[in-house]
């Protein structure tokens, strides 16, 4: 059978969302065929329906995002576009910076450039070995000069949640900034800035928004003025000489993905008719039927909270001495069932697990996974775990 007709079962929904729901295709597939202007860049009638699409998908994210404002809102490419937006155009020198062991490269890496070339402070709050971070760590770790906090939502090694809100209700207090990473928590989790004190939120379009790679965004609150890293054409001031102070343009340079925010808007309109809380104990309830047939195998080891516990829909584990690469192709090869293997991008989280010399196999529930799907992954695991 050929390859791309073969039926592939899809566990890697923390990298991005597949299938995506039909009405996010049909979407873009209307925007390429009938609004493919520049938005923002004309006032002929393509551009202006070019610019409506943009506008629809800002509101859709404001509204799932409880955010008052959708101009608050920067479009980009994805969620380490906006986080490297909103570290390095927050960040001064000596500033420092509190963020937890189970960041992802895309806020560890900015951080280690901002140490080496402009002397900011960074502390690197520990959490449990199953990703459990107890709040009172983050305000032990606070000192007079620090400006702001990171906190990874779900960490995308072992799933678990962090306390947000109780994080954002401190930092408020002090007047010291909350920058959350929701790339695993977007249309999974409910999230609302103002009651979880959130001043920046970035996130990703293509993975629990359901919308296409190559779209995502970051929350500005409105008392925070961030630095642009990026300058140039915004469609609006062009006679001026410096980046436009108005939002979002002092955001937006260049042309924005106006097909994949159409797709973008369709997916945040899905998960709205759905609710986020059905997606979250759909993708919970398949997580634990998962950890429980794992851990059911003598040898097979699994990440991140308890059975019982809140979590994302990543479930993470290593098989005897099987290294996980290894696992992962037999997994692709003779079961059809598509998984991550690795460090997943993310070695502090990996410390923290005790898996940094192996990594770990990950797999990823969605949207559209079934229990059948969760079972032939354990009754695969079962299999190879003989040899291992």
């Amino acid at each position: 059978m050929d390859a791309k007709t073969e039926r592939i079962i899809y566990l890697d929904h923390a990298a991005t969302s597949w299938p995506k729901p039909p009405e996010v295709i049909e979407a873009v597939r209307e925007a390429m065929v009938h609004d493919g202007a520049n938005p923002g860049r004309g006032s002929h009638r393509m551009a202006v329906s070019a610019g409506r699409i943009v506008f629809e998908a800002r509101k859709a994210l404001a509204e799932l995002f409880r955010i008052a404002n959708p101009n608050d809102i920067a479009l980009t490419f994805n969620t380490t576009i906006a986080l490297n937006m909103a570290i390095k155009g927050c960040l001064k020198p000596g500033d420092h910076v509190v963020a937890t062991a189970v960041e992802h490269n895309a806020v560890r890496r900015p951080l280690e450039h901002l140490k080496r070339t402009i002397g900011v402070k960074v502390t690197y709050v520990e959490t449990d070995e199953r990703g459990r971070l107890d709040p009172t760590r983050v305000r032990e770790a606070l000192l007079p000069d620090t400006k702001l906090v990171i906190v990874n939502h779900s960490s995308n090694l072992l799933g678990s949640i962090l306390p947000v809100a109780e994080i954002g209700t401190m930092t408020r207090k002090r007047g010291i900034r909350l920058l959350v990473d929701a790339a695993q928590s977007a249309g999974i989790l409910p999230i609302d800035v103002e009651a979880m004190g959130i001043d920046l939120l970035a996130f990703p379009g293509h993975k629990g928004l359901l919308g296409p790679q190559g779209t995502g965004g970051l929350y500005i609150h409105p008392e925070v003025n961030l630095e642009p890293i990026l300058h140039g054409g915004t469609g609006s001031q062009s006679e001026a000489a410096e980046q436009p102070d108005v939002r979002p343009d002092r955001y937006e340079s260049g042309t924005v993905n106006t097909p994949g925010l159409a797709g973008l808007a369709a997916g945040v309109r899905y998960i709205l008719h759905e609710t986020v809380e059905k997606i979250y104990n759909k993708e919970w309830s398949l997580a634990q039927r998962l950890m429980e047939g794992l851990s059911a195998i003598g040898n097979v080891r699994v990440l991140g909270p308890e059975p019982g516990e809140p979590r994302t829909g990543i479930v993470s584990f290593i098989i005897g001495s099987a290294d996980p690469s290894e696992t992962a192709f037999i997994l692709d090869r003779h079961y059809g069932i598509a998984v991550r293997a690795g460090f997943h991008c993310t070695p502090l989280a990996h410390g923290t697990a005790g898996t940094a010399a192996t990594g770990a196999v990950r797999a990823s529930v969605g949207h559209s996974t079934t229990e059948a799907d969760v079972d032939a992954l354990i009754a695969a695991a079962k299999e190879i775990s003989r040899y291992y």
